[in-house]
């Protein structure tokens, strides 16, 4: 395990450390009792609430990430108290890019989880941690709403201070919570669009634009966002829970 790097050293230098600093796995049984905390959180209204402010920022990054692969003119962000956002790109309105553009946001939640799990089997908590608060300094660039400063610069303030001074271990537990924040909060976010979909006729949500799109059902999309949600949580669950006593080995 790699040592925080020492207080003598440049700032700079420090910052780097602490981002390629290793720290012990988290064994699977406080694993498994963080993701139960963060399921009973996330699938709470107050408390998904407050978690959905982070998937809607990621969900947005996923956007906007995609919108400049495919050389779309990005204009701005917005997210607003009600957890909702927008990510406004210019360029043909039809075609891969637009496609591709679209469908990035619901998936971009669980993928991240999927990514940050991967980190967290290779010891790299603070990397996790790290990685949040540089997809919040990057939004800091994109948002064009008041709300939208107050809440990026909140979640990359608190995650990059607590990544600055934390222990090792509160470092592991901490990116546990993200992650399975991102995890288990990625297939509600589908549920609660298929929902609004049943009472808002005319829904312009993702998945109603890319069925104008390509003309394939709008119901499609959705089952393909929750499918890729639901093998990424299942994909990063293996990931960190393993040890978990399995009933075939």
């Amino acid at each position: 395990m790699i040592d925080l790097p020492s207080p003598a050293m440049s700032w700079p230098t420090q910052l780097w450390g602490r981002v390629i600093s290793e720290q012990e796995p988290l064994g699977w049984e406080l694993s498994l009792i963080l993701a139960l905390v963060v399921l009973v959180v996330t699938w709470s209204p107050p408390g998904h609430r407050l978690v959905r402010h982070l998937v809607t920022l990621v969900h947005e990054a996923g956007h906007a990430v995609v919108a400049a692969l495919v050389g779309r003119r990005l204009q701005g962000v917005r997210l607003h108290a009600d957890t909702s956002g927008l990510t406004v790109s210019r360029g043909r309105p039809d075609g891969p890019g637009m496609i591709a553009t679209l469908l990035a946001g619901y998936p971009a939640p669980a993928l991240a989880g999927l990514v940050g799990a991967l980190l967290l089997g290779a010891g790299h908590a603070a990397g996790v941690l790290w990685a949040l608060v540089l997809i919040s300094a990057l939004m800091l660039l994109l948002v064009r709403n008041l709300y939208g400063l107050w809440v990026v610069l909140a979640l990359g303030g608190a995650v990059g201070a607590l990544s600055w001074w934390a222990s090792g271990p509160v470092l592991s537990a901490a990116a546990q919570l993200v992650v399975w924040a991102l995890l288990l909060s990625a297939p509600r976010a589908v549920v609660e669009l298929q929902r609004q979909r049943r009472r808002t006729r005319g829904s312009d949500s993702d998945a109603d634009q890319l069925a104008r799109l390509t003309g394939i059902p709008a119901a499609v999309w959705v089952g393909l966002f929750w499918l890729v949600c639901a093998a990424a949580l299942a994909a990063a669950a293996w990931q960190l829970l393993e040890g978990v006593p399995r009933p075939w080995g």
